[in-house]
């Protein structure tokens, strides 16, 4: 089991835009994200720690102008929050073990995949590509590493 954790050393890697999305809860500008538009299969993981957080088969195109999934690959690894910013009542969602700011969830996701819409920065996340995740540690979640429809 991988020992997932924000440290100093992977706080001090990221760019501005990453440390501001992550560790003071900042929102990229919609549309300019680097993984809204991919449909490679694979997984997203936290910037920070590395735990696993979306699968590709879970990504859908939303038109919101972020990344957006149905669900997390492990529900354990996300945490989801009260948000009471900008004067809106909305659910942060966070990783639970880099404690990094990632997006929100939103009730307005597919039906017919449960309902829900988790809008994600992309600086927040790293891709893991189908066929580097067995060696980068990954290999459980190969089953959920499909290609975007």
């Amino acid at each position: 089991m991988n020992a997932y954790r924000k440290t100093p050393e992977a706080v001090a890697k990221l760019t501005p835009e990453q440390y501001a999305v992550t560790q003071q809860s900042a929102t990229e500008r919609p549309g300019t994200g680097a993984y809204l538009h991919n449909k490679r299969a694979g997984i997203y993981v936290d910037i920070v720690s590395g735990e696993p957080l979306f699968a590709s088969s879970s990504k859908y195109e939303s038109g919101c102008g972020w990344p957006s999934f149905t669900r997390p690959i492990a529900p354990a690894n996300v945490r989801e929050l009260r948000d009471t910013s900008h004067g809106m009542i909305r659910t942060e969602v966070r990783s639970a073990h880099g404690d990094s700011h990632l997006g929100h969830v939103f009730e307005d996701g597919p039906a017919d995949q449960g309902g829900l819409r988790y809008c994600i920065n992309s600086a927040a996340l790293r891709f893991i590509p189908r066929e580097e995740m067995a060696a980068a540690g990954y290999g459980e979640y190969l089953d959920q590493a499909e290609d975007v429809r």
